[in-house]
């Protein structure tokens, strides 16, 4: 099967924090002839990657055949099985994992659910990819093993940086290859107005900055999200404002200027517009 389209792959995405962790993670080989066992609701999940070989297991009623280089990732309440022997000596890594955060399967060509916030990560996997360069990821995966030998006090802190790395790159690279979809999109602009929102973002700069019409950023923003990408970046200032008349001593004024609005009577305006008091009277009634 291919696993190069993403509209064509289901995703399991998992919101952060919390980060997924770590459980265990080996390699074995499976000779000519032998069959991956059958498993029902282990409670885990298990990240699957081929180096040799190829590999056929089935999550309830789906089959997956995964060629090297090739990741399966199987949830942890469903039935897993396989009705085919291995034709070839078949060498694979796998990783056992967890997360106590939310998590959800969508689709193929379905839009997650689960999309993050100002502050939640939605990390993406795909349940099959070919991940690239195969020699990095394997790389990767060796230092993991390896670590394994290492005196506990360190072991732990090193799998578990490693495991994240994995993920990251699996995220990446998956993002990557989906940056035309609706998803992508509106989760783009969204990381470039947190970034920017002290500059003054218009939806023309926002546009080049990814290379792309603003109107169809617009109509991403509004789908994904429900808002324009104004209304996300306004959003995001009162909500960064907040924090600095909670944390900080300074005046209105300077908060006003941190958090990208021109004129200190339009910043305390639109703060009372949303959150229904004045920046002083919001700072009283958090601070002591």
């Amino acid at each position: 099967m291919s696993s190069s389209l993403p509209s064509a792959i289901p995703v399991i995405t998992f919101l952060s924090p919390p980060l997924p962790y770590l459980i265990e993670a080996d390699r074995k080989r499976y000779e000519r002839g032998q069959t991956h066992p059958s498993r029902t609701n282990m409670g885990i999940f298990d990240l699957i990657y081929v180096r040799e070989g190829a590999l056929t297991i089935a999550e309830d009623k789906r089959e997956w055949t995964v060629s090297p280089g090739q990741l399966l990732l199987l949830r942890p309440d469903r039935k897993i099985s396989s009705k085919r022997s291995c034709g070839h000596s078949t060498v694979f890594d796998w990783l056992h994992f967890q997360t106590a955060g939310e998590w959800e399967e969508s689709g193929a060509g379905e839009e997650p659910v689960l999309r993050g916030d100002h502050y939640r990560y939605p990390i993406r996997l795909p349940k099959t990819f070919v991940l690239q360069p195969k020699e990095q990821i394997e790389r990767l995966l060796d230092r993991l093993h390896h670590a394994a030998d290492e005196p506990e006090s360190s072991m732990f802190w090193k799998r578990q940086q490693l495991f994240l790395q994995l993920l990251q790159t699996i995220d990446g690279q998956y993002r990557s290859s989906a940056a035309s979809t609706k998803l992508s999109v509106a989760e783009r602009a969204a990381a470039y107005m947190k970034v920017n929102y002290r500059a003054q973002v218009s939806n023309a700069s926002l546009g080049e900055s990814l290379q792309l019409h603003p109107n169809y950023i617009a109509r991403c923003m509004i789908e994904i999200y429900g808002l324009t990408p104004q209304q996300y970046l306004l959003h995001y200032r009162i909500d960064q404002a907040k924090l600095l008349l909670i944390r900080t001593d300074w005046p209105v004024a300077k908060i006003a200027e941190e958090t990208g609005f021109r004129q200190t009577p339009h910043f305390s305006r639109t703060f009372s517009e949303y959150t229904g008091i004045s920046p002083l009277q919001y700072r009283k009634r958090y601070t002591v």
